[in-house]
């Protein structure tokens, strides 16, 4: 016994080496092939332009997109939400979420973005995706630059006010890309699309009906906005951070993505402006000059707390608005200012 056991020992070690040498070159190989797969990425990124964060339109930018990555799927009775992750840029993937009502070839579209510092996780509640869903249309949602999810490789000191013409310009360019992942899928009607959007993601969205007529009407919450009174009030800017954001040279790098310069020339659009008093965020300085921006035509609704704008919401179904303007025909407002529906 003691022989052949000294027989049979080298024959072992050397298959354990052997396929250690395997596990080797196989761990090499993938390596090698995710470094050919990012040079690839890198090389079809590395002659597209400067992304000029003034400039609203991706227009020109000479963009060509990676080819969608599926992230999974979920069925549910009413539903089906898909997780697809896009790319324009480097290091900068964009998650989508797209939730599909159950029964309706080529539902129409309607964008949500909530903001700063909002993350992904309403996309993915059922009870979220049951209403957006409701009346037949899908509901698309993703989060903005720097925000949850994007936020990522940056110092700390870097955020989406400190980077804010990067954080609104970026977004704007967003847009109007995953509208065009949306066109090319088919199983979507694209042609006038609708978009709600709160807070941050309310000034980006201002921005992005302004060079894309495929937005048709838009429900704005709370936007941010008119810049030197907002950086100088907001509650969300901290105090120790305040001073070097009403410096002449940041106010003039914003300038270009300014909300309330850009509302009144919103002239094919339905819009609906929603403010809160209560929102510290937005001080009421910035509120009023937003308000007064508003283009002729367009709906204003104010409330004194978010009590009462609950209220509010709950007897007039608030949420509807969106789509019942989706399902008037289009029309053309003038682009000067001028509000209605005060309420």
């Amino acid at each position: 016994m003691t022989l052949t056991t000294e027989k049979r020992t080298p024959s072992r070690r050397a298959f354990i080496f052997v396929v250690g040498a395997l596990m080797l070159l196989l761990a090499f190989l993938l390596a090698a092939s995710a470094s050919a797969q990012q040079d690839r990425t890198d090389k079809q990124h590395e002659n597209v332009a400067v992304e000029d964060w003034t400039a609203l339109s991706v227009n020109g930018l000479g963009w060509q997109p990676l080819p969608p990555m599926p992230g999974g799927t979920v069925e549910r009775p009413e539903f089906t939400r898909e997780f697809v992750r896009l790319q324009w840029r480097r290091g900068d993937p964009v998650d989508v979420f797209v939730v599909l009502p159950h029964g309706v070839r080529k539902p129409r579209v309607i964008l949500y973005l909530y903001g700063f510092p909002n993350d992904q996780t309403r996309f993915t509640n059922d009870q979220w995706c049951k209403g957006a869903i409701e009346k037949g249309f899908a509901a698309v949602g993703f989060v903005s630059a720097l925000t949850g999810e994007r936020y990522r490789g940056r110092p700390i000191k870097e955020w989406f006010v400190s980077e804010l013409q990067e954080s609104l310009g970026t977004t704007t360019h967003d847009v109007q890309m995953i509208l065009n992942y949306l066109e090319q899928r088919g199983d979507l009607n694209t042609e006038r699309v609708g978009m709600y959007a709160q807070g941050s993601g309310a000034s980006i969205a201002i921005l992005a009906v302004s060079v894309d007529s495929r937005i048709a009407a838009v429900d704005l919450l709370n936007p941010w906005g008119d810049w030197p009174d907002w950086l100088k009030q907001s509650a969300l800017v901290p105090e120790n951070e305040r001073p070097p954001f009403l410096r002449p040279e940041f106010l003039e790098k914003v300038a270009p993505l300014e909300p309330v310069r850009i509302l009144p020339k919103l002239n094919t659009q339905f819009v609906r402006l929603q403010q809160v008093g209560e929102d510290a965020i937005t001080p009421a300085a910035a509120r009023e000059r937003i308000a007064a921006a508003l283009p002729s035509g367009a709906e204003l609704l104010q409330s004194e707390n978010w009590a009462a704008y609950r209220k509010t919401w709950e007897e007039k179904k608030l949420w509807n608005w969106i789509k019942e303007q989706l399902d008037r025909p289009p029309v053309r407002v003038s682009a000067q200012p001028g509000r209605s529906g005060v309420n």
